[in-house]
């Protein structure tokens, strides 16, 4: 008797049948991963630093700066644009179509800016003559 149970088996098959089934596509998934996180910290600073501009700035003698939104808001809104884009684009990929996948992480980051435009509310113009800096 030989060793082998089935002559025919290749057990390097099964090594590539167990990296073909944990990864959920390829190289196309992870590049659309690495796209989606970009275009998410594009859309999230698009968002935040017009609405917390008067708070960098600071206004007339910069009387009104606001270190915790330059600080700590604006940080963490570029890092979960940064983040949930991808990460549900991973997580809805294993088990959704690709088509689907992006609908799920277009419609989470949907809600994540509607959440943050529901909460968040850094100090705006103090009046409607103020121009900005000269």
């Amino acid at each position: 008797m030989s060793e082998n149970a089935h002559p025919s088996h290749d057990p390097d098959d099964d090594v590539d049948a167990a990296t073909d089934r944990g990864t959920g596509g390829g190289l196309l998934e992870s590049a659309v991963g690495c796209g989606l996180a970009v275009l998410g910290v594009a859309v999230a600073g698009a968002y935040a630093l017009p609405r917390a501009a008067f708070s960098i700035d600071g206004g007339f003698e910069a009387h009104a700066r606001d270190w915790s939104v330059i600080l700590v808001d604006v940080p963490l809104i570029l890092l979960a644009g940064l983040l949930v884009p991808p990460m549900t684009w991973a997580a809805a990929s294993r088990r959704l179509p690709p088509w689907a996948a992006l609908l799920v992480c277009v419609a989470v980051a949907a809600l994540v800016y509607g959440g943050i435009e529901a909460v968040w509310h850094p100090r705006q113009d103090p009046d409607p003559g103020y121009q900005g800096p000269l």
